[in-house]
């Protein structure tokens, strides 16, 4: 997984995230947006009748539709693109993250900054074997995190982190 010493750290990092991940987050945004429809639905059905005396404002209907379409357009269209952007890289000296899907942060950091390395799992994403990772560094700008890794490259990754990073001299502070 740690790449050749020469390789240039300013292109996107190489590695992607499991390809389970792209069915993860449907799932994941899948389950908010059956959420969303039950609150916007009981608003429609029970709370704008007994806040406008039994009728509904003509500007409901167009909200209702609107409310019903933006999740179902989240659940088709950003788990493919989150998938497209995600990516990570360790090199020899360095670990390299890019995450998002409306801003895409892009985070480098010397692996003789590095803290503690972190593995986790929620029940859904157990359900995927898949991990994620977070880096703490010595940095303002917080820990670099990998969502979505195979749970056995992310096991790989904390073992290779863990040994390199325990190999350097000092306190990465």
């Amino acid at each position: 997984m740690i790449e050749a010493p020469d390789a240039a750290l300013l292109r996107d990092p190489l590695h992607q995230v499991s390809p389970r991940a792209v069915t993860y987050w449907r799932v994941s945004a899948l389950i908010g947006a059956v959420v969303e429809w039950a609150i916007t639905i009981a608003v429609y059905a029970f709370a704008l009748p007994a806040i406008f005396d039994g009728e509904r404002p003509r500007w409901a209907l167009p909200v209702l539709v609107f409310l019903l379409v933006a999740p179902l357009a989240h659940v088709l269209f950003m788990p493919q693109l989150r998938f497209r952007i995600h990516r990570w890289e360790v090199t020899p000296t360095a670990i390299h993250t890019r995450a998002g899907w409306l801003n895409i942060n892009s985070r480098v950091a010397p692996l003789s900054r590095v803290q503690t390395v972190d593995s986790t799992q929620g029940a859904l994403m157990r359900l995927f074997r898949l991990s994620s990772l977070t880096v703490t560094t010595a940095s303002a700008a917080g820990p670099l995190t990998i969502d979505c890794l195979d749970r056995d490259d992310a096991r790989q990754l904390v073992a290779e982190l863990t040994e390199i990073t325990s190999a350097s001299e000092g306190d990465a502070t």
